[in-house]
């Protein structure tokens, strides 16, 4: 083969499915841009590192005084002259407290169980209304959409009477039933994963259609596969707020064995007025399972944000 012939012959992005070719792009062109701090020159770096670092403090700052306060006992929790190292040492008993008082494993798998069935609900039906506001024509979707996203601006506090009277006209009260239901309607999950359907490419749509898949096919075997990364993070987002949901979890139950952690610490009282060391046990306790859960999938969050319109692309 002569030198001619090497010179013509065709680079390997050009051989490459489209998709690649700007995939390709997309990654030299950011490669070639400026930085994401304020700029490329060193002052602007160490002022946004400075920025950036005085951000993470104030937010910090409170996480650490509850973790410091939980290992201190009672009347170190309120001694203000050893507020930094506690003058008896630390100690576990505000936890074992905590832990005595109350029935934590169960409250655990309660939450566990509730959050899990809230999430995987909530990420099927919100991904199928999402996948029909992008893709499907039918009357009336722009003022069905309109509607639901006007939802997003009721505070849930204002359903709670409407739950409530659904639940006891439906004979679901004191049951899991009660709890996940209402819980699963998220407006703003809808619109999250419209807009995430929205930029997916309408050519692969187009090319499994020639190939003879419905809309169910497509949604299931195309797009879903394509949106792990955004549902992960909806996952995530829906999986915390279903945690942290005191109000109707302890509205709609008056079984202790119903009870989920949030509703379960707060039935953990003292006589002797606030216990700020059990209170904060409480609290390290109730947030331990949502940091070990937001460690193993940050990574699907920031991919999320990278790869839709949320990025910047």
């Amino acid at each position: 083969m002569t030198s001619t012939d090497l010179s013509v012959r065709p680079a390997p992005d050009a051989r490459a499915p489209r998709p690649v070719r700007e995939l390709t792009a997309r990654r030299r062109a950011a490669r070639g841009g400026t930085n994401l701090t304020l700029g490329d020159g060193r002052r602007t770096r160490v002022l946004a590192l400075t920025a950036l670092t005085l951000l993470a403090a104030a937010w910090l700052l409170p996480m650490a005084w509850a973790l410091l306060t939980a290992f201190k006992s009672e009347g170190d929790a309120s001694d203000q002259a050893h507020w930094l190292w506690p003058r008896h040492g630390f100690t576990l008993q505000g936890f074992r407290t905590v832990w005595e008082r109350g029935d934590l494993p169960l409250w655990m798998l309660n939450s566990l169980f509730i959050s899990a069935a809230v999430t995987a609900i909530t990420v099927l039906v919100s991904a199928m209304a999402g996948y029909a506001f992008s893709r499907t024509r039918f009357a009336g979707r722009r003022w069905l959409f309109a509607v639901s996203v006007a939802a997003i601006l009721v505070p849930p506090q204002v359903l709670i009477v409407p739950w409530f009277r659904q639940m006891l006209t439906l004979h679901l009260l004191d049951t899991y039933a009660a709890v996940i239901l209402p819980q699963t309607v998220a407006p703003v999950m809808v619109f999250i994963l419209k807009k995430h359907f929205d930029s997916l490419p309408r050519e692969l749509e187009e090319a499994a259609r020639l190939d003879g898949a419905g809309h169910w096919r497509i949604f299931w075997s195309v797009l879903m596969p394509l949106s792990r990364p955004m549902l992960a993070a909806v996952a995530i987002f829906v999986f915390i707020g279903a945690w942290n949901n005191f109000l109707w979890p302890f509205v709609a139950t008056s079984d202790p064995a119903l009870m989920t952690l949030p509703v379960g610490i707060t039935s953990v009282k003292d006589a002797y007025g606030i216990q700020y060391a059990q209170t904060m046990a409480s609290a390290v306790l109730a947030a331990l399972p949502l940091v070990v859960v937001f460690m193993i999938f940050q990574r699907h969050i920031v991919k999320s944000v990278a790869t839709t319109g949320l990025g910047g692309q």
